[in-house]
């Protein structure tokens, strides 16, 4: 019954909310994209409203410049209002969550209702940047369309078999057994990989690669035979690479210090963590990846040799985990579309076979390693957005037959 009509993926960030409609082709698990949009801005005087179809082709382009800051609930109103048209007489049949935390209960998609908001608001102070505008978005499309089923797809879920040695702090256990503990994210990114590659690299499909998930959040995962064994993120998203507001791994040390010696309380601590650090706080211009690559400050240069060491050095300490590397993915906007940062990083790791093809890299690949290289490296775009359209409709299938 689900499978015959459109789904509403929503992904809700800290300041724009994209969303997009799926519908499922018949006899096949394949979902077509029907249309597309995204209103940034949120929270400032310069929202902007976007959306085009399937095939990239502009169906609506509007400002709000100058007028009254949207929040989430605003923009869902907006999505509302364009979805409408475009869906004329047909009905949507669920619309699909990107929610960033599931804590140690939730492993799987499922459907929203106040019983499990209430649990997905717990989980707040995991994700402070994120997980509130994904349940406001929610809650929005309740009051909007209280009779459509809503399903929340995590991005913890993918890591959620890791083994507990690779799951836990060295701190005592109760610790542990609280929930705080290593989830990892991007999990909705590393899955699409993960199904994408027998068809996209078929030659390390099933073997040890690691993927780099490279955008505003960034982190690695590795897998083996295409399951998650470890990540570069941990209990929250701060943890691991260099990112452009967040720093990665931080000596806790620092941040004790910053509380005993500068008088740091914890909302302080949070603004710097999430939003005056990494690329943006390093090179104290700007934390877009497009901007530090076009300025010739040496502060800006800084600022991607050290994004770049990190994941070097990273990258190592996964391959030790996995004992060895067959492959290496880059995905999400700066790994899909910064030709200079992967070329950084492949001479970063030539040490483990890895050999560069300039040429393919300049292309953008899909292969972007030499034919000898012994370990081979790829640029697969993610598409985190049709993943969770196949999350939802299989949630569905599984809980309302």
């Amino acid at each position: 019954m689900h499978a015959e009509g459109p789904v509403l993926v929503v992904n809700a960030g800290s300041s724009s909310l994209k969303f997009a409609v799926y519908r499922p082709e018949k006899g096949t698990d394949s979902m077509r994209l029907l249309f597309r949009g995204q209103v940034d801005g949120l929270g400032t005087a310069h929202s902007r409203l976007h959306a085009s179809d399937g095939t990239g082709t502009t169906l609506e382009d509007r400002s709000f410049e100058g007028q009254e800051a949207l929040d989430h609930a605003a923009a869902t109103s907006l999505m509302d209002a364009s979805l409408a048209p475009r869906l004329g007489a047909e009905k949507l049949v669920a619309a699909g969550h990107r929610v960033v935390h599931g804590g140690p209960q939730f492993r799987e998609p499922l459907r929203v209702d106040d019983a499990i908001l209430a649990e997905l608001e717990a989980l707040v102070p995991l994700a402070p940047l994120h997980q509130p505008h994904n349940l406001a978005v929610i809650r929005a499309i309740g009051r909007h369309r209280p009779e459509l089923p809503q399903v929340a797809c995590f991005d913890t879920a993918f890591h959620r078999g890791h083994a507990k040695t690779v799951e836990l702090f060295a701190l005592p256990l109760d610790f542990y057994e609280q929930g705080v503990r290593r989830y990892g994210f991007h999990g909705l990114s590393y899955e699409y990989i993960a199904r994408a590659l027998p068809s996209v690299a078929p030659e390390i499909a099933d073997g040890r690669v690691v993927v780099a998930h490279l955008g505003n959040g960034a982190s690695l995962c590795a897998l083996k035979a295409r399951k998650s064994v470890d990540s570069t993120m941990a209990f929250t998203a701060l943890e691991g690479l260099t990112m452009g507001t967040r720093p990665g791994s931080v000596d806790p040390g620092v941040l004790l210090y910053l509380m005993q010696s500068k008088g740091y309380d914890a909302t302080r601590l949070e603004r710097l963590l999430y939003h005056e650090a990494g690329l943006l706080g390093l090179s104290g211009v700007s934390s877009d990846m497009r901007d530090l690559l076009a300025s010739g400050a040496p502060d800006a240069r800084d600022a991607i040799d050290h994004f770049v060491f990190r994941i070097v050095k990273e990258t190592g300490a996964l391959a030790s985990v996995l004992g060895g590397l067959d492959g290496f993915v880059f995905t999400a906007g700066i790994g899909e579309h910064a030709v200079a940062v992967r070329e950084k990083v492949c001479l970063g790791l030539s040490w483990l076979g890895l050999t560069l093809d300039a040429e393919a890299n300049a292309r953008g690949g899909p292969r972007i390693s030499s034919p000898g290289s012994r370990v081979a490296a790829y640029v697969i775009p993610t598409d985190e957005e049709r993943m969770i359209a196949r999350h939802t409709l299989e949630a569905l299938r599984l809980q309302d037959p």
